[in-house]
């Protein structure tokens, strides 16, 4: 008898619920292999719904012979990689212009849907989006993932005492969050999976969106992106090493964003000093990918002189971005940065103004010295200044001064708001 693979409770579930019952048209959008599907299918089980997919030939050919045809149904239609027939977005917007009830169309894409070349309408005031990321650790422990919302409500008066170690985060960030991958315990499938994945990915999606003259340096430049994970995005220097020029290197780049390989991560500065670098980092989306691009191993990369800071920057930054999808607290996510090379990893401002300063260390101590970025927003920013963590390694939660703390990044996902 073949056993069911495990399905992880997603925290995206309710927020799809939630926009079917008022909104006309609902997207879910993300990288392939996350479970958008399998959502899709989970929001409309108590519903009449009718399923199409156009990964299948057969729905496909359908949807562009006949794209008002297509979408004639009078209940909750669920469209899975609407990005293959972007002319099906018309006739959903007259579809639901003349019938307006809410919950009329749920629509899966693997790409970033409402900014594909060619795209006819975005269909504005009629849908909304909700962006599927990776499982997040909590997702994967069966943990609530609300560190942002009780950084906003709490500051600095935060504790929290972990039980992991150094390797079980280094085995964490290379494990990643693809449900495919989370589910192989054996590395050489994991690995697999991904290969697999980024083969598919490249040869399918990435060569349908854009026109591939050097598919070798592409790879090389995603090699290169993932040895630089959380870094500054340069596309010249890039380019430059992977033997590109700076154009090709930013379509390319566009091309790991658009299906969703790759997130910028904007500078923050808030004009408060005209020295602050308004460079975007780039973190992968996932760090198990990233980790198998450069063949990093949990045990390789807790020794000394691995590269374990940068790959638990990006697992940090991916953490944040996936909660703030569906945290209370209404918050952007940053980085910060001088050109005297003063750095906070991540700066978190909510609508308010209101601004919480994290810095990631891969050491189990901490010392005044990791604060010193924080320390230079606090000074700046006076009583908009919440709190600054480092999170770290280590176990136990520390003062270094009024709004500052050294916390477990397990926090994170532990932490309830």
């Amino acid at each position: 008898m073949t056993s069911v693979p495990e399905l992880f409770a997603r925290h995206a579930l309710d927020a799809v619920t939630e926009a079917l019952s008022d909104t006309r048209v609902v997207l879910v959008n993300g990288a392939r292999q996350v479970g958008k599907s399998t959502l899709a299918r989970l929001t409309a089980q108590a519903r009449v719904a009718e399923v199409r997919n156009l990964d299948l030939p057969q729905d496909l050919e359908a949807a562009i012979a006949d794209p008002s045809g297509f979408v004639d149904f009078d209940r909750l239609m669920i469209i899975d990689e609407i990005q293959r027939a972007a002319q099906l977005f018309l006739p959903i917007k007259a579809k639901v212009d003349l019938d307006p009830r809410p919950g009329r169309f749920l629509l899966t894409g693997s790409s970033q849907v409402l900014a594909l070349r060619g795209l006819p309408d975005t269909l504005p005031g009629r849908s909304e989006t909700i962006e599927l990321w990776p499982l997040s650790q909590g997702e994967i422990d069966g943990t609530r993932d609300e560190f942002v919302d009780a950084a906003f409500a709490l500051g600095p008066d935060v504790h929290h005492r972990s039980e992991l170690r150094r390797q079980d985060y280094a085995e964490r960030a290379v494990r990643g969050g693809f449900p495919e991958a989370v589910r192989r315990t054996v590395p050489q499938r994991r690995a697999r999976f991904f290969q697999s994945y980024l083969n598919d990915l490249v040869e399918r999606d990435v060569r349908q969106l854009g026109e591939i003259e050097r598919f070798s340096q592409l790879r090389t430049l995603l090699r290169l992106v993932a040895a630089r994970n959380a870094g500054l995005l340069v596309p010249t220097a890039l380019g430059n090493a992977a033997g590109l020029s700076h154009h090709t290197a930013q379509r390319y780049l566009g091309l790991f964003e658009e299906v969703f390989l790759i997130k910028r991560i904007p500078a923050w500065s808030r004009n408060l000093s005209a020295r602050a670098v308004d460079t975007p980092k780039v973190a992968f989306v996932d760090t198990g990918i990233a980790a198998d691009l450069i063949q990093a191993e949990p045990a390789a990369l807790v020794r000394p002189g691995g590269e374990f800071g940068a790959l638990l920057e990006g697992f940090v930054l991916m953490e944040l971005a996936r909660q703030l999808t569906w945290s209370q607290t209404r918050a952007e996510l940053y980085h910060y940065r001088t050109k005297d090379k003063v750095e906070v990893d991540a700066v978190l401002e909510n609508r308010r103004g209101q601004v919480i300063a994290i810095e990631v260390k891969a050491a189990t101590t901490v010392s005044s010295r990791d604060f010193r970025g924080i320390r230079h927003l606090e000074q700046r920013l006076g009583s908009d200044f919440l709190a600054g963590y480092v999170l770290h390694t280590g176990t136990e939660t520390l003062p270094f001064g009024p709004k500052l703390r050294a916390v477990p990044i397990s926090a994170l996902w532990q932490l309830a708001g």
